[in-house]
């Protein structure tokens, strides 16, 4: 039996599958080792193996291969939370355990590539980018967060637009449409930014409205284009390899992957596979020699 868990800051999503069986699903709150305690880990873990014990079908198995991949999971953490995956997953499968944990670019590296050469990168609320030799990440350029970097984020495209807009480089009758939609003036919107907590979530939870409009406002389509250039200018440049496709997960890049891809052509680069989340990718990497 094969479990595979992509863990994000609010979700993390499993799949279950034995050799000849359909996959079973399964969703649960997220885990970072960084930020959570053991014990709400386990609570986490606890409730996995509760929703597993529900589906009868699931096929019992004397060895069990577990894939974690998660935000956090780097340096002595990874020892940590394979530790905290064999002792709550061994006791319900009473199975020999094999437990592997690596970062949420490793989990992008593999969905998008598998087992051949690339580069694979993230783009969702924050951005990352490496190398993979179709093994393992051979270069990384750091990404720096929302304040230094995260080039073609959602945050990075929620702080383009706000100054954009209030900048009078977009049409006016989009900051009217966005003041009147959203609620927010000029002076909530730098209460929100600068006196509230997790301002890099607020800035990406703009890039709904810009998917709306985008279409109306050719500005706003220069605008994010440019920014994704950014994002292969600063981060894949330096790997030196455009001959090699670009892949992409998250919610960013599919929801704008045509611009995505009019940004890499524009930088010498040629835009691969783009997938909204990497479990499917996950699943047949890890699966498809079983």
């Amino acid at each position: 039996m094969t479990i595979i868990a992509d863990s994000g800051a609010t979700k993390t999503d499993w799949v279950v599958v034995g050799k000849n069986k359909e996959p079973y699903y399964f969703h649960t709150e997220g885990m970072n080792p960084f930020h959570q305690s053991e014990e709400d880990i386990r609570k986490v873990l606890q409730r996995f193996v509760e929703e597993m014990g529900v589906v009868k079908e699931i096929p019992h198995a004397e060895f069990v291969h577990v894939f974690f991949y998660g935000a956090g999971c780097a340096g002595d953490r990874v020892t940590y939370m394979q530790r905290l995956l064999h002792d709550e997953l061994s006791k319900p499968t009473k199975a020999l355990l094999q437990v592997e944990v690596a970062s949420d670019l490793m989990a992008a590296a593999r969905a998008l590539c598998g087992h051949e050469e690339g580069i694979a990168c993230i783009m969702g609320t924050g951005s990352n980018s490496c190398l993979y030799d179709g093994e393992r990440i051979i270069a990384n350029t750091p990404p720096l967060g929302y304040i230094l970097g995260d080039e073609g984020s959602g945050a990075a495209l929620g702080k383009r637009f706000l100054h954009a807009m209030f900048k009078g480089l977009l049409p006016e009758t989009l900051q009217q449409q966005f003041c009147e939609e959203s609620g927010f003036t000029y002076a909530s919107l730098i209460e929100r930014v600068y006196r509230q907590p997790l301002a890099n979530r607020f800035l990406a939870s703009l890039v709904p409205f810009m998917a709306k409009h985008i279409d109306a406002y050719p500005a706003l389509q220069t605008m994010i284009v440019q920014e994704f250039q950014r994002f292969f200018r600063y981060n894949l440049i330096p790997y030196g390899r455009p001959d090699l496709p670009v892949g992409f997960v998250g919610g960013v890049a599919a929801t704008f992957r045509t611009l995505l891809a009019d940004a890499a052509e524009a930088e010498g680069f040629h835009l691969g596979v783009v997938m909204r989340a990497p479990l499917e990718g996950l699943l047949h990497c890890h699966t498809a020699s079983v």
